[in-house]
């Protein structure tokens, strides 16, 4: 699907405009304390002309023929794009976690970490993360890796999305 830079897109947003508009797709879930699985999922991302996307995430479980079983995750926050690519992701999760990120975009490619975690008392304890988000032939990939309950940071999420 084509994609048509906006007019009123900030400079410093520039390194992420291609994340701009609606994505979905089908990803893989995994980690130490919880069985493998699969889900779909609803990625977008939105602006007004400053220097910060409005972003929000839906997911559900799917089983072996990609048929929905249940509602998953979802989250919102906002990207905040800096001077030479440089990033802050403020993220809330429908799970009672929120958490800021910082990284960088280059060539095509979101590379974030954790920079705080917080948690609701009935939320999971998170403790840290990494994303990494690019453009792959005009799709959206990433892998998100989490440090969660105890556990070392390791691999949790990854799909791949196209544009809608």
């Amino acid at each position: 699907m084509p994609f048509e830079l906006p007019d009123n897109l900030h400079p410093d947003c520039a390194p992420v405009a291609w994340m701009l508009g609606r994505w979905g797709g089908r990803g893989h879930g995994d980690y130490s304390t919880i069985d493998k699985f699969e889900f779909g999922q609803e990625l977008v991302f939105t602006h007004d002309g400053r220097p910060f996307f409005h972003y929000f995430s839906r997911s559900w479980i799917v089983d072996g023929n990609g048929e929905k079983v249940r509602d998953a995750a979802q989250e919102a926050g906002f990207l905040r794009c800096r001077t030479g690519g440089n990033l802050e992701l403020l993220l809330s999760h429908s799970s009672g976690i929120s958490e800021i990120w910082y990284g960088k975009a280059e060539d095509g490619k979101l590379e974030l970490h954790t920079a705080g975690v917080s948690f609701t008392e009935s939320a999971k304890e998170v403790t840290g993360g990494k994303r990494l988000y690019g453009n792959v032939e005009g799709r959206l990939l990433y892998a998100y890796d989490m440090a969660a309950v105890g556990q070392e940071l390791q691999p949790h999420l990854w799909a791949t999305l196209e544009r809608q």
